[in-house]
């Protein structure tokens, strides 16, 4: 018997109503397995964020991101000896990522220098991977038709999907952060922030504005994710989605860095990424902060619609 014959007059398997004995029609209780329920898309939600930090190539991945601060670290002790840099420049000074000169004054800036190394290629490259191979390695691994069999659906799948990419930008976002700042106590000394207005704040409120460096370069990662998942709608390999993604980051990186195309800069996404900085202003200028949030925003809504399109029209064979 089909699964339409089975269906009631509502046209829920299951779920049809019921005349009671006075006459008066009584619906059954609600399915708690039904796809609309709300506590089933948490619980879709949960299952693949717990999977996607439960990989092995997750923990790999988190890894190498938080080895970067303890390199960049240990290069700059011996470079320097543990003493001070002698520089009364700003942050940005000296040659090699922004706030490096600083590092030795003061260990908290180990955290702004470490997402200034790692924004550009290490972040971006992990979030690739681990986006573009979100639906086509599932597909590749033979598991994508098992998980629409669950009555999950296609769009909340890919939901899921895109909320357990955003969960693993903020994972190692916080993983590189902490990392530098465990680094960074440990071996420079701590204490007042100098911001790079020349304002000096305290070490606590240098901690928040850390956090809150943190939670930017995160969010400046969304629209990168969007992109990965839209290419991993396109394609049933893992490999190649993740191939793909990271060759389109490296694609625009270029374009970026290209003096002749600065008509198109302000339009790619990456070019607002190092605005994380004007978080360690006093006060904080928001300004480019903004631009940088409107353009994912915009990036996530472009492409996380073109990966919902192809992946609900897409037919599904692995």
């Amino acid at each position: 018997m089909s699964q339409a014959e089975t269906a009631g007059p509502t046209g829920t398997t299951g779920q049809s109503p019921r005349t009671s004995p006075t006459g008066t029609t009584e619906q059954r209780p609600h399915n708690p397995g039904n796809p609309r329920n709300p506590l089933w898309t948490l619980g879709i939600l949960r299952s693949e964020i717990t999977t996607t930090l439960r990989r092995h190539r997750t923990y790999a991945l988190l890894a190498v991101l938080a080895a970067v601060p303890v390199l960049i670290g240990i290069a700059v002790r011996v470079e320097t000896g543990g003493g001070g840099s002698g520089s009364g420049g700003g942050p940005a000074g000296g040659g090699g990522p922004a706030f490096l000169t600083q590092v030795t004054n003061n260990g908290l800036f180990l955290v702004f220098a470490a997402l200034a190394a790692t924004l550009p290629v290490f972040l971006p490259m992990a979030v690739g991977v681990v986006a573009g191979d979100a639906i086509a390695g599932e597909a590749s691994g033979g598991t994508l038709r098992y998980l629409l069999v669950a009555p999950a659906g296609r769009t909340r799948l890919l939901l899921a999907k895109y909320a357990s990419v955003l969960t693993f930008c903020l994972v190692a976002t916080f993983v590189v952060a902490a990392s530098a700042l465990a680094v960074g106590a440990l071996l420079f000394p701590v204490g007042e922030v100098t911001t790079i207005s020349g304002t000096r704040i305290s070490f606590g409120e240098g901690l928040v504005r850390a956090a809150l460096t943190a939670a930017v370069v995160a969010a400046s990662l969304v629209g990168f994710a969007a992109l990965g998942l839209f290419v991993s709608t396109l394609t049933d390999s893992g490999i190649g989605a993740m191939a793909a993604t990271v060759g389109l980051l490296i694609t625009v990186q270029i374009l970026d860095s290209i003096p002749q195309l600065s008509g198109i800069h302000p339009y790619l996404f990456p070019h607002y990424w190092m605005s994380f900085a004007d978080v360690l202003r006093e006060p904080v200028h928001w300004e480019e902060l903004s631009k940088n949030f409107q353009l994912q925003g915009l990036y996530a809504a472009v492409f996380g619609s073109a990966a919902w399109a192809r992946f609900t029209a897409k037919d599904i064979t692995a």
